[in-house]
């Protein structure tokens, strides 16, 4: 039987939690989503723990487990994939973080984490920090989506095992890098020394000044977490035998497309924030369907509401998410699957990821459909697939993609 293409849609945070503004729905449950539960009720349906059964899963070891790789065996930490994502060429020494310009007071107390999630002037921001020499280690800086930022330092005999500097909570001291092992001294070193010397190099920069005088929070700092190295890997066109390519507005996704040998698709408009153009990345994804087997449509907006607690925007993101599968429903060809999932859940109420499974449809040619009616995550548990990890996602598209290689004689 002839392989299928595969389109792995994934809503960034889209899991929750019932809310009791909502009548104790879901946003998911709450909404209006006919193109969504469209989906469900013509494919085969269950739940994904990323990782595993309540563990709050990172945006990059979801990812990884998606895409078919173990994270506890490959995943080295979350800066590599940020610097992938803004264009930095990691070397073998090289340690990457990922950070966020950040808002902090005379006494580098945190006043603001995203610093207002600024998103202009971060490429001016990030030159003038670029460069900076930390003795005998140099920093490059690179801007990334809205505040984060990507800081890699190069030089002799550093080492990813130092803590982070991002104190993740307002009225906090930015905090002090250290060591880990004896090997990382000269990391937390440098590290300690780019916060200082960044400091007193954004603080007085034009573009904060302009802030300022704006009423709005500078872009001061950096604080720093996920340092790693370059991770090695087998690329997914080796792993599976197909082509693949992304679609994503948000640097870290777009570096994890690029680190697993994905080609990245650009898309104009796909800005990784609430702005994002969905129906253009839908068309990105339909264009890219053509010369690729497997392609990822990434939706960042339903994660950024979970942050934020705002459980009206996620609603309203969801009704957009659905008008998208909406166009994408009347153009997609017999020979493609299609499945509809998440990372993780970013529910309202907690601002932040949890350990709670998210939704998975899969539909296609063949598919054996449940009786699922909906795409939410109480009507995802009596699904056929039942609760699947994030690992097995992989298998179970190859599979109805008629790619699956047998195990066994």
């Amino acid at each position: 039987m002839d392989a299928r293409k595969i389109l792995l849609v994934i809503f960034d945070g889209l899991g929750d939690r019932p809310l009791t503004e909502l009548g104790h729905k879901t946003p998911l449950e709450a909404t209006p989503k006919p193109n969504l539960d469209w989906f469900a009720s013509n494919g085969v349906n269950g739940l994904v723990d990323p990782i595993a059964p309540g563990v709050a899963a990172g945006s990059d070891t979801s990812h990884l487990a998606l895409f078919g790789y173990d994270p506890h065996e490959v995943y080295t930490g979350r800066g590599p994939f940020e610097a992938a994502g803004v264009g930095i060429d990691l070397q073998p020494g090289d340690i990457a973080f990922r950070g966020n310009f950040a808002s902090v007071d005379e006494d580098m107390n945190l006043t603001d984490r995203r610093a207002g999630r600024i998103r202009e002037g971060t490429d001016e921001l990030a030159k003038a920090i670029d460069g900076i020499k930390l003795g005998r280690i140099k920093a490059t800086v690179r801007a990334g989506t809205e505040h984060r930022v990507a800081v890699v330092l190069r030089g002799r005999g550093l080492s990813p095992r130092v803590t982070d500097t991002d104190p993740h909570e307002i009225g906090e001291a930015i905090e002090e890098s250290k060591p880990l092992e004896s090997a990382a001294k000269v990391t937390a070193k440098a590290v300690n020394a780019f916060t200082k010397q960044a400091y007193k190099i954004l603080k007085s920069h034009p573009v904060n000044r302009a802030r300022v005088a704006k009423g709005e929070p500078p872009a001061n700092a950096i604080v720093l977490r996920g340092a790693g190295v370059f991770p090695d890997l087998v690329p997914i066109t080796e792993r599976f035998h197909l082509t693949a390519a992304g679609i994503a507005g948000v640097a870290l996704i777009r570096g994890m497309f690029r680190t697993i040998g994905m080609d990245v698709i650009d898309v104009a408009g796909a800005t990784g924030g609430l702005d994002t153009d969905m129906i253009a990345k839908a068309d990105g994804a339909l264009d890219a369907l053509r010369s690729h087997d497997l392609v990822v449509l990434h939706v960042k907006a339903p994660d950024l509401c979970g942050h934020d607690g705002n459980a009206s925007e996620k609603i309203r993101v969801i009704e957009r998410m659905d008008a998208m599968m909406g166009h994408l429903k009347t153009m997609l060809s017999t020979d493609v699957v299609v499945a509809l999932t998440a990372d993780h859940s970013t529910p309202v109420a907690l601002k932040d990821h949890s350990g709670d499974p998210v939704p998975l449809t899969i539909f296609g040619e063949g598919v054996r459909v449940d009786e699922v009616l909906n795409f939410d995550e109480r009507s995802m548990a009596h699904g056929a697939l039942g609760r699947l990890r994030g690992t097995d996602v992989m298998n179970v598209l190859l599979n109805a993609s008629n790619r699956v290689e047998k195990y066994g004689a």
